[in-house]
C-alpha cells in the first residue's frame, strides 16, 4: 500500500468517525443514552461493523458525545462566574444548563449519572465545578444567594430537574421550567430562610451519580 493510499484511508476513518459521532448526538438527544447503536449506524449511513471499529465499545461513543457537551457546560460556567451581576450570572447558569438537560436525554442522563469515568470527561467537569465555586462564592459577597449554598446543591439541582423531565418530558414539558424557578427562588439570600440540612459529600454525591448511571 502507498503513502498516499494509507492517508486515504486514514481520512475515511476520520470522516466514518464523525459521521457515527454526529449521529450519536442527534439519537442520544432524542432516545438518551442507551440509544440502539444500530440506529445511530444507520443514521450516519454507516454499517454496524464500521461503527464498532471506529468506536469498539458503547462507553467510547458516549464519552466522544458528551465531552463536547462537558466543554459546553464548563464554558457557560466560566462565563456566568465573570458576569457583573452574580446574581443573575448564577441564576442564568442554572435556567440555561437545566434547559440543555430539558432539549437532550443525553446530556440529562450524562450530566447526573457520572458516566462515563474518563480523563476527557474530567477535566472540563473540574473547570465547570471550579468556576461554579467562583460564582457561588461572588454571589454570597453580594448578599443576594444564601451563604450555605454549595455547588453540591447545584447538582442536586440536576438531579431534580433530571427526575422531573423523566416523569413529565411528553406528558408535561414545561413542567421542569417551574421546578427550576422554585428552585432558584429557594437560593435567595433572605432574613426569613430556615436552616438546611447539610448537603452531600463530593463522595456521596459521586456514588449517588454511579447508582443512577443508565444500565445498557
Amino acid at each position: 500500500m502507498t503513502s498516499a493510499e494509507r492517508r486515504g484511508l486514514r481520512k475515511d476513518a476520520e470522516f466514518n468517525r464523525k459521521r457515527i459521532a454526529s449521529a450519536a448526538r442527534t439519537v442520544f438527544a432524542e432516545r438518551g443514552l442507551g440509544a440502539p447503536l444500530e440506529e445511530i449506524a444507520r443514521q450516519a449511513e454507516v454499517n454496524i461493523a464500521t461503527l464498532y471499529r471506529r468506536f469498539p465499545e458503547r462507553e467510547a461513543l458516549i464519552e466522544a458525545v458528551l465531552t463536547d457537551r462537558m466543554n459546553e457546560l464548563a464554558r457557560l460556567a466560566e462565563e456566568a462566574s465573570l458576569a457583573a451581576d452574580p446574581w443573575a450570572g448564577f441564576r442564568g447558569f442554572v435556567e440555561h444548563v437545566c434547559a440543555m438537560q430539558a432539549a437532550d436525554r443525553g446530556v440529562t442522563e450524562g450530566f447526573t449519572a457520572c458516566f462515563p469515568d474518563s480523563p476527557g470527561m474530567e477535566e472540563p467537569r473540574s473547570r465547570a465545578v471550579a468556576a461554579v465555586d467562583a460564582l457561588i462564592r461572588r454571589a454570597q459577597e453580594q448578599g443576594s444567594l444564601r451563604p450555605e449554598l454549595t455547588s453540591g446543591d447545584v447538582m442536586l439541582f440536576l438531579m431534580a430537574n433530571a427526575g422531573v423531565l423523566s416523569s413529565t418530558r411528553h406528558a408535561a414539558p414545561g413542567a421542569w421550567q417551574r421546578l427550576v424557578a422554585l428552585l432558584l427562588d429557594s437560593c435567595r439570600a433572605t432574613p426569613t430562610a430556615s436552616a438546611l440540612p447539610p448537603v452531600p459529600s463530593p463522595g456521596e454525591l459521586h456514588d449517588a451519580m454511579v447508582a443512577a448511571r443508565p444500565h445498557h
